[in-house]
């Protein structure tokens, strides 16, 4: 799946890994970033088996569009398989550029009704997997000097957070706020941090079809009883908030232009989010009070562009 053509990438290419891109957004961030130019490995569970009809038309988009897509087996719930990635990368490559956290689980219940051990699951893959790829690449990427960190996060983190997602909405704030402290921690480094912020599009990805459920049935009765037929049409209220114009693409084209952005000039977060659910107006007020809190203590160097106004 590689095209050697001069002059095909350029200079600016960059060797991006995307995880979490067998569907939805992750696999339309690698086709958008290997047009836009760069060389990306995709980041798939399962590559033989589950998700081996990803991989074949992955292969096939890339041989026909003559882009510069790599598959690699890569479960962010295990450390050895995330090691393995980033080395076959840096191997390959002798650098890595960019990372798209994108890998990411969603649930739809009652709270009560999951297990500590499914929000743990849930955990493990939402924010312990962002940090185990950390680790795994960002030894590469200080020594570089140089590199992007993109966080795919969600509007619910700060915005209109309805019911019935609750245990996917605090996996995802964990997760922002995990981003929020590594991008002053890395930006000595040369390394950028972005967080994209997508609001709730209904369609184009798999997050409510594959949506995982309570494993206490009796409890999530007693909620959908109490509570129906809003659990239902939880969906269908969220999809009648976007306009028919909008695409989830809109999500992978943000992470195309971030990485195409100077390094010192990206924003902290990028909002799509065509269902306006108050999220950018809330964080636009907890980056400025950070930036100030910030600058009372004497830590305006460690400031992200986004974090500066």
């Amino acid at each position: 799946m590689t095209n050697d053509e001069p002059g095909k990438h350029g200079e600016s290419g960059k060797v991006v890994l995307v995880t979490g891109a067998s569907s939805g957004i992750g696999a339309l961030s690698v086709r958008a970033l290997a047009r836009a130019g760069h060389t990306v490995y995709a980041g798939i569970r399962r590559t033989a088996t589950r998700n081996a009809p990803a991989v074949a038309e992955l292969t096939r988009h890339a041989t026909e569009h003559r882009l510069d897509v790599h598959a690699v087996e890569l479960d962010v719930t295990v450390q050895d398989s995330v090691d393995a990635a980033v080395g076959r990368i840096v191997a390959e490559r002798g650098r890595l550029d960019v990372l798209v956290h994108n890998a990411g689980h969603m649930v739809l219940g009652a709270a009560e009704a999951f297990t500590p051990e499914q929000l743990a699951d849930l955990y493990d893959v939402n924010v312990l997997g962002t940090q185990r790829v950390n680790r795994a690449a960002l030894p590469q990427l200080r020594e570089q000097g140089s590199g992007l960190l993109v966080w795919i996060g969600s509007s619910s983190t700060r915005g209109g957070c309805p019911p019935f997602l609750g245990p996917y909405f605090a996996a995802k704030a964990a997760m922002d706020a995990l981003a929020v402290s590594y991008a002053a921690e890395v930006l000595p480094f040369g390394i950028d941090t972005a967080i994209v912020v997508p609001g709730a599009f209904t369609t184009g990805t798999n997050h409510f079809t594959n949506a995982g459920a309570p494993a206490d049935s009796g409890r999530a009765e007693a909620y959908e009883r109490r509570h129906h037929p809003l659990l239902d049409e939880l969906g269908e209220r969220l999809a009648a908030l976007v306009p028919a114009h909008a695409e989830v693409a809109e999500v992978a084209e943000a992470v195309v232009r971030l990485v195409a952005m100077e390094h010192g000039t990206r924003p902290l977060r990028t909002h799509t989010d065509p269902s306006r659910d108050g999220s950018e107006v809330v964080s636009a007020v907890a980056d400025r009070l950070r930036a100030d809190f910030f600058r009372r203590i004497g830590l305006d160097s460690l400031l992200t562009a986004g974090s500066s106004l």
